[in-house]
């Protein structure tokens, strides 16, 4: 019942869950409910509604006190009771002094101290919680010290959020209070407006930028000004605005060889994205010739070679990529650069420069994300020769050092070889960390964010429970996409281990049977395997049935509204509207007949999963390209990394999906 309030909060989930309160009013689960329905309220803004069940909760509040406490505080705050809003927060620290809420607790303390005339007592407050930086705090701060007139320190302050955090919520606010202490103040240092800018940019804020980098040039020293026509040129060209781009780097002056190179890169890239590739590649001649090592031609070639690619003119990406690499062997991109030039010399078909390419790939980057390929190629490619020993040395160090990535199992296929290591197992949460009580207790509310926070503070130092344990949190809320997030960041080598080597807890949680009844039932009624349906959705959604992407694609199978329009008149759905895409069973109902279209258009797995990813036209101009082996030829011949990639993924995890629950 708490899940469904927060998530849906209607007055029927309100209902539900205060009639529980108060039927166990004199027990902990009835206060529980009471800072559930109040929570329920604080998201909906409705402070004045969350002040009374928060109120009911208090006195049983037990280990959640810190919970009620300070959302019952913020609340009086919000509806102008400021001298509640005091009350309820003065003794915070001392009541709950390992409580995760208490900076939070202490900015909402800080603005009832303001409220009631209080702000040295607020600024005192706040002085303590500095460290680590944050924007709310030094916003609340700034504004105390501005009301008992220590201007300094409140320009300070104000001045950290302004120039230091300019893409966090409270900048615009801060900018605000800054005007209001008036012109006598001491000017923003250039180095702090440079901050900004710069921040700005990094934040994808580019027009902000563009202002603040033209408000800084009539000010900066002449030794500056480069500098800042380059980074304002930069933030033109990202934001799309070519021409005037190109005008700011046409007065950019040359001041040292490496702002003359980063002018030349920058008017390149301005004529590669106009589409002038001839002005394009006479620009990177120029800084071939004036600055053949520099990390901007580096940067030029890359471009230059994916250029190419997505023209399909391999010989000259073949060139471009070739010279990166031998002009750059130890830079970021160079790994990918050499696999590029080995991979497309197969597919133009000079097969001895590919072998050789390959098993260079594999001494000169061993680390690299390209090795496995390189690896399963060069043992197709060995095979092709008559020397099988040679092949199944490949196919064996493949399967034995990339466990479960997609060319692993295609290796294993051949071999038909398994190994296995060490298994990995999981410690029981310690019951008696308060963290963990408080942590079952929130779960027990629905409260699952805030469950996962009170894990992430217990003392994990006699086992290694909390990563199991956070993923089942979030799976028993039906929170699937946070689970497989969290295994991810836990586990970032899990493809590279054998299942037996790591709990069943967590390959459970890195892929879940979600919605398993309509998932196989559609599946099966469109002669689908349900695990690579399953796949497929755990790469365009992670099962968030409320997923919607840039491109306006929607739910678990990321259907775009008008494709699931034509394909629920197709299966004569009536009263179909587009957001019925976020319920799960329609979504799988529609998104498995829609793959199944694909399959049936171009009768193989592969070739539908690239055409999902990226198109059916695409796929048939690729398809028309040339003769393939297979289709996994096909697939390392797509031109797009993000598509290459989702397809082998998809592919690879249909198999780890087979591996975990055998026959569906």
């Amino acid at each position: 019942m708490a899940q469904q309030l927060l998530q849906e909060r209607t007055p029927s989930g309100y209902t539900a869950v205060t009639v529980y309160a108060q039927k166990h009013a004199k027990e902990d689960a009835g206060a529980l409910a009471w800072l559930v329905i109040g929570y329920g309220h604080v998201l909906d803004h409705d402070y004045a509604k969350a002040i009374e069940p928060l109120s009911r909760a208090k006195p049983r509040a037990g280990d959640l006190g810190d919970y009620v406490a300070y959302y019952l505080g913020s609340s009086y705050l919000q509806v102008g009771r400021s001298a509640e809003a005091a009350a309820t927060l003065a003794d915070f620290s001392n009541s709950y002094p390992d409580s995760l809420l208490t900076r939070d607790a202490h900015v909402v303390y800080a603005g009832a101290l303001m409220a009631e005339g209080r702000a040295a007592d607020a600024a005192a407050l706040l002085e303590k919680d500095r460290v680590p930086l944050r924007a709310d705090v030094e916003l609340g701060l700034g504004r105390a010290y501005a009301a008992v007139g220590q201007t300094e320190k409140a320009l300070a302050a104000l001045r950290n959020v302004y120039y230091r955090m300019p893409t966090s919520a409270e900048a615009d606010t801060a900018n605000v209070e800054l005007k209001k202490l008036g012109s006598a103040i001491p000017p923003v240092t250039l180095a702090d407006r440079r901050t900004r800018a710069d921040l700005l940019v990094k934040g994808k804020r580019y027009n902000d930028a563009v202002t603040d980098y033209r408000d800084l040039l009539d000010e900066v020293p002449a030794a500056d000004r480069p500098s800042v026509l380059l980074a304002l040129a930069t933030a033109l060209q990202k934001s799309g605005r070519n021409k005037d781009a190109n005008q700011v780097l046409g007065s950019t002056p040359e001041s040292s060889p490496d702002v003359a190179a980063q002018r030349l890169y920058w008017l390149a890239e301005v004529a590669r994205s106009s589409d002038d590739v001839d002005g394009f590649l006479r620009l990177q001649g120029q800084l071939r010739q004036s600055a053949p090592s520099s990390p901007w031609l580096e940067q030029s070639l890359l471009a230059t070679g994916n250029m190419y690619l997505l023209k399909k003119d391999y010989d000259h990406a073949i060139d471009a990529y070739r010279e990166l690499q031998q002009r750059f062997p130890n830079a970021v991109r160079a790994s990918y650069a050499h696999w590029k030039v080995a991979w497309l010399s197969l597919r133009q078909g000079r097969k001895s420069e590919a072998e050789q390419g390959f098993e260079d790939q594999i001494a000169l980057y061993p680390a690299s994300g390209e090795v496995p390929a390189a690896l399963y190629w060069r043992a197709r490619l060995a095979e092709e020769d008559s020397e099988p020993a040679k092949a199944a040395a490949y196919y064996q160090k493949l399967s034995e050092r990339f466990r479960n990535f997609y060319y692993a199992e295609l290796a294993r296929q051949r071999l038909k070889v398994l190994s296995t290591s060490g298994k990995v197992t999981t410690d029981e949460p310690p019951p008696e960390d308060l963290h963990v009580q408080k942590a079952h207790l929130l779960e027990n509310g629905g409260l699952v964010d805030f469950a996962v926070r009170e894990l992430q503070a217990a003392d994990t130092q006699d086992g290694n429970w909390a990563l199991a344990e956070t993923a089942r949190l979030y799976q028993d809320s039906g929170r699937y996409d946070r689970a497989i997030e969290v295994m991810k960041r836990g586990v970032p080598n899990y493809f590279a281990v054998d299942v037996p080597e790591l709990p069943r807890t967590y390959w459970e949680a890195l892929f879940p049977k979600a919605y398993w009844g309509d998932l196989k039932r559609f599946s099966t009624q469109n002669e689908l395997d349900p695990y690579l349906v399953a796949s497929l959705i755990r790469q365009e959604s992670e099962f968030n049935p409320n997923a919607l992407s840039r491109a306006n694609a929607v739910g678990l199978m990321q259907l775009l509204p008008v494709t699931g329009k034509k394909v629920a008149k197709e299966v004569n759905l009536h009263h179909y509207n587009p957001s019925q895409l976020y319920t799960p069973t329609v979504n799988l109902q529609l998104g498995t007949r829609y793959f199944k279209a694909m399959v049936d258009k171009f009768g193989s797995f592969e070739y539908a999963l690239a055409a999902y990813n990226a198109g059916s036209d695409r796929v048939q101009d690729w398809l028309a390209e040339g003769k393939y082996r297979d289709p996994q030829e096909f697939v390392e011949s797509i031109p797009f990394t993000e598509t290459r990639e989702y397809v082998q993924a998809i592919l690879r995890n249909a198999n780890v999906y087979k591996q975990l629950y055998g026959t569906p």
